[in-house]
Order: C-alpha cells, then sequence, then structure tokens
C-alpha cells in the first residue's frame, strides 16, 4: 500500500478529507510548529492549513516506504497568512505506518529558515531561540484549538 504518496497526492490536491482518513485514530504528530497533536487535532491541522493557505502548493517525494514505514521529502510553497510574506518550507518526513494507516508522523524542518521567511526581521534575528519558538508552538496551538471549537460548534472554519 502506498501510504505517503496517497497522503501527499491527497495534500497536493488540497484533499483534507484523504489525508484524515490515513491516520489512525491513535496517530500521533509532530513538527516544529505543531507539537505532539492526537489523531483529532492532526486531522484538524491539515484542514485548517489547506483551507486557509488559498495559495498552498505541495511537492513531494517518496524517499522509502515499506508496510511499517516511510520518509518523504515534501517542499510547501505559500503566503504565510499573518504576514502575507512568501514561504518555501523543505521538510522531511518520517510515518510509521500500522495497516495501511500513518500512526506516527514527524515532520522536520529548519524552523529559524522558515521563522525568517514567515516572519521577517523577527524571524530573523530571534528564530534560533528556544522561546521564540516555544511562542510560535503555543500560538500555533492555540489557534488550531480555536479553529476546533469553531469546526465543533459547525461554523464556518
Amino acid at each position: 500500500m502506498a501510504v505517503a504518496g496517497d497522503f501527499y497526492t491527497a495534500f497536493a490536491a488540497r484533499d483534507w478529507r484523504t489525508m484524515a482518513l490515513l491516520y489512525a485514530d491513535d496517530a500521533r504528530f509532530s513538527d516544529p510548529a505543531f507539537v505532539d497533536l492526537d489523531a483529532r487535532e492532526v486531522r484538524a491541522m491539515w484542514r485548517m492549513l489547506i483551507t486557509r493557505g488559498t495559495d498552498l502548493r505541495i511537492e513531494h517525494e517518496v524517499l522509502s516506504q515499506s508496510a511499517d514505514a516511510a520518509r518523504v521529502r515534501w517542499t510547501a510553497h505559500y503566503t504565510f497568512s499573518q504576514t502575507h510574506r512568501p514561504v518555501v518550507n523543505v521538510i522531511t518526513a518520517t510515518m510509521k505506518l500500522r495497516a495501511g494507516r500513518i500512526v506516527a508522523h514527524v515532520d522536520a524542518f529548519d524552523f529559524h529558515r522558515w521563522a525568517r521567511q514567515a516572519l521577517g526581521t523577527a524571524g530573523l534575528l530571534l528564530g534560533w531561540t528556544p522561546f521564540f519558538q516555544r511562542s510560535v508552538q503555543s500560538r500555533a496551538r492555540a489557534g488550531l484549538h480555536q479553529f476546533m471549537q469553531r469546526i465543533d460548534k459547525g461554523t464556518p472554519a
């Protein structure tokens, strides 16, 4: 089964529903901005990023895949909504798979490089500091939970 390829093909097509179905109900996700999300949170995160990222473009290459693991290099091109700055983020994904579903997904990228692009001078000067990264993580989680509350209430996300 080509779980990783299916996932990123759905991502490139902005199909968050298919992406969500590819996660096991006990899945975990983490990256430098969104740390230790459970399956419900990660499904909502992809939905949020896809529905808000009006100019999001994804490229991917499956580096390796077996029945229980996959590695993918992918690149996201988008405008960061808070600053309207263009971002090109190169990411390496590591996935653990079980029965054709993602059970663990870790995305790794250069946070400082991302912060310089997305946040400008503040990212350039402070993006390398743990304090700044924790601040971004806190805001990302708060934004995700606000998005999830709107979904739960049936309010347009």
